[in-house]
């Protein structure tokens, strides 16, 4: 069995030897700098992605049968507008209403009209939870289609922090 000698242990006389520069990189160090980099773009980034979002389900809800909250959009927004408008009129309003959202959001144009938007829309889309209860919950747990109307709280929790900081006086 071969012996193996023990680490020197630097006395206080001796200056330590400079780590080679891949070891002074650690990983936290580089987290740490990413973080700092995306901070000051941070509410940027979550506009700019609820933005694309209600870009891309508002377009989709222009092509017939391409969105899949489709009938449950029409049904709650019939129900919210007791039955005045006609299913052909509200799908194209909404998905316009969605565009105008995400277009501003991206843009940062009229963003206060478009937040102010956006809330009433997740209003409405709220609502279809109470509205629609045979579609959106099924023993007590939401449906798939409960589930689509639940993941919106990430996007209300994305425009709170744009709003608070379109607010914020500068």
């Amino acid at each position: 069995m071969a012996r193996t000698r023990p680490l020197p242990i630097p006395t206080t006389d001796e200056a330590p030897t400079p780590l080679p520069t891949a070891a002074r990189r650690r990983p936290a160090t580089l987290l740490h700098r990413a973080a700092e980099h995306y901070r000051p773009r941070s509410l940027a980034a979550l506009r700019i992605s609820t933005g694309l979002i209600f870009l891309c389900f508002g377009a989709l809800k222009l092509i017939p049968s391409a969105s899949p909250a489709e009938h449950i959009a029409v049904q709650a927004t019939t129900k919210l507008t007791f039955g005045l408008l006609q299913p052909h009129i509200l799908l194209p309003a909404l998905a316009t209403a969605e565009i105008c959202i995400g277009l501003a959001l991206l843009t940062g144009i009229l963003l206060r009209y478009a937040l102010a938007a956006f809330y009433l829309h997740m209003t409405g889309v709220f609502a279809s939870l109470l509205l629609l209860p045979d579609a959106m919950w099924q023993h007590g747990a939401p449906t798939l289609e409960g589930q689509y109307v639940l993941k919106n709280i990430v996007l209300i929790a994305a425009c709170l922090a744009v709003t608070a900081d379109e607010l914020t006086p500068r």
